[in-house]
């Protein structure tokens, strides 16, 4: 059990809760910025987390679903105030609705996440900020300081796994939604600009080999429409997609439409997030499907080991290299 102590302060209105782990500081840093990592021990054993958004910069937001013993949900929000890479972040904390917006109802948190090198390891410390004396009251009275044991208890279990890497890596989140992890060696500065560069991506962003990328339309702003469109070395094949960016949030986050060229049906939703691991960036897609079926039907092309093919070009022989 990593947690030393669990301190109730009642006229501060704080209770902080401190673990010890036996490994390097950035290795329990990079555990809460990868939602892979993270939604293995966000919430008690018995409760498992899903995270389909998780974006650890300042202002970002992270949604996430915890899935109970008989399929019941309850689901959860992030809003992050400060993020000091790898030594601490501070986030609004609360709950959600069924349609994934916060639930105003509920009660809503300030905590705070330190990382602190120590004699064995590293050491965490998490304190939450209440409102009032009838807050805390409600949520200890909801097993908030039991959900925290269980969930820090299933932490080390997370920590002596192999960081996943590569190759891109796909997770079904629930029936429309898909996420496409990669980490990049790389800083996220310079991956998102290979997103953004018309000469950068005609490079990368190819796929298999035998494919030339002659239409490369790169939208700026929230609003403005893309186009890309690849050709075969012979000539005889060629297929695009176009759609538009709705939010931008450089160097970390960006969130676009897109559909097939010439094909009639809805578009995807497709959420690039950015964020610095140890091992350089890790590139997260979570892309939205209008239904399940032609989720599967396009997971079933082979789409994610194409990106594979194409991120690993982009690490090899775009992105510089120390």
């Amino acid at each position: 059990m990593p947690i030393t102590s669990v301190d109730k302060d009642l006229e501060a209105l704080t209770m902080t809760v401190t673990a010890d782990f036996p490994v390097p500081l950035r290795r329990l840093w990079d555990a809460y910025a990868d939602p892979r990592q993270l939604e293995r021990f966000w919430g008690p054993r018995e409760w498992p987390a899903t995270f389909t958004r998780h974006d650890m910069f300042p202002g970002g937001r992270s949604a996430y679903v915890m899935t109970g013993p008989e399929g019941e949900t309850s689901a959860g929000w992030w809003e992050f105030l400060a993020v000091t890479p790898p030594h601490s972040f501070e986030v609004l904390d609360g709950f959600a609705g069924p349609d994934g917006e916060p639930d105003r109802n509920m009660p809503t948190m300030r905590m705070a996440f330190s990382f602190e090198e120590s004699a064995d390891g590293s050491r965490l410390l998490v304190r939450t900020f209440f409102n009032s004396a009838d807050e805390l009251e409600e949520l200890l009275t909801m097993g908030m300081e039991e959900g925290l044991r269980s969930a820090l208890s299933q932490v080390d279990e997370v920590l002596h796994d192999p960081l996943p890497r590569s190759p891109a890596r796909s997770q079904l989140l629930n029936d429309t939604q898909v996420r496409i992890s990669r980490v990049i060696a790389g800083s996220v500065e310079d991956v998102w600009q290979a997103h953004r560069s018309p000469e950068l991506l005609r490079r990368w962003m190819l796929g298999p080999d035998g494919w030339t990328m002659p239409v490369c339309e790169v939208a700026e702003d929230p609003g403005d429409a893309y186009r890309f469109e690849w050709e075969s070395d012979e000539g005889e094949q060629r297929f695009g997609f176009t759609g538009e960016i709705l939010e931008s949030q450089p160097p970390h986050r960006e969130v676009t439409t897109e559909r097939m060229i010439g094909v009639e049906g809805s578009s995807t939703t497709n959420e690039l997030t950015l964020t610095p691991v140890d091992a350089g960036t890790l590139l997260n897609v979570v892309i939205t499907y209008p239904d399940k079926e032609l989720r599967d039907t396009v997971l079933g092309t082979g789409m994610v080991d194409g990106m594979e093919t194409s991120y690993a070009r982009l690490e090899s022989e775009v992105l510089p290299h120390p």
